[in-house]
């Protein structure tokens, strides 16, 4: 009797230890590690941003009063600095998944920027990030307003889909263009229509 009650105290040891090593086992795979690293990635550059003040940001490569010219708001409320996010009409994705790929195409631009013109995307942040959303006909079209915004100087990302829901894996969905100049961005994405 004494030595079964022994047996089973040491048995919800061993299931406990067991069922810990299994979480840690679980929890690693690639399926579950990925997307936690892109979110802790994402939460990283989130506190990283909103722990600079103003005055280490006037601080950094920025001329006097350019930054305050270019966030100026006109008269008629537009800001200076935005970004267009392109959506494709011709692949009739639902409301949730224009959401979620406008979300990747912005992303995608923010991370690009973070490498290649944090001084960009400062300027941008202090005009408060301003986004719009337009539609273009099909990827012949996406193509056309690409070429034109990078043969300006503003800055492209294309979304790629992975395929696993209502496009085919590789659809071009969303083109972000900018942020950049008001003006230039207009230039190119001016003429389309709202979502």
């Amino acid at each position: 009797m004494l030595g079964s009650s022994r047996n089973s105290s040491k048995s919800p040891k061993k299931n406990q230890e067991k069922q810990g090593r299994e979480g840690l086992t679980t929890s690693f795979r690639p399926e579950n590690f990925i997307p936690g690293l892109v979110i802790g990635f994402i939460f990283g550059l989130l506190l990283d941003l909103s722990g600079l003040s103003k005055n280490h940001l006037r601080k950094k490569n920025f001329s006097p009063g350019q930054l305050q010219q270019q966030c100026a708001v006109s008269s008629n409320g537009d800001q200076e600095i935005k970004m267009v996010l392109v959506v494709r009409q011709d692949l009739k994705m639902k409301s949730g998944k224009i959401a979620s790929q406008c979300a990747h195409a912005a992303t995608g631009m923010y991370a690009e920027l973070m490498q290649s013109h944090r001084s960009l995307l400062r300027q941008w942040e202090q005009c408060g990030q301003p986004k719009i959303v337009v539609t273009c006909k099909n990827q012949q079209e996406m193509n056309k307003l690409k070429d034109a915004a990078e043969s300006i100087g503003l800055p492209t990302f294309v979304v790629a889909d992975a395929g696993r829901t209502q496009v085919l894996a590789g659809s071009k969905t969303v083109l972000a263009v900018g942020p950049g100049p008001k003006a230039w961005v207009d230039s190119v994405t001016g003429k389309l229509c709202l979502l």
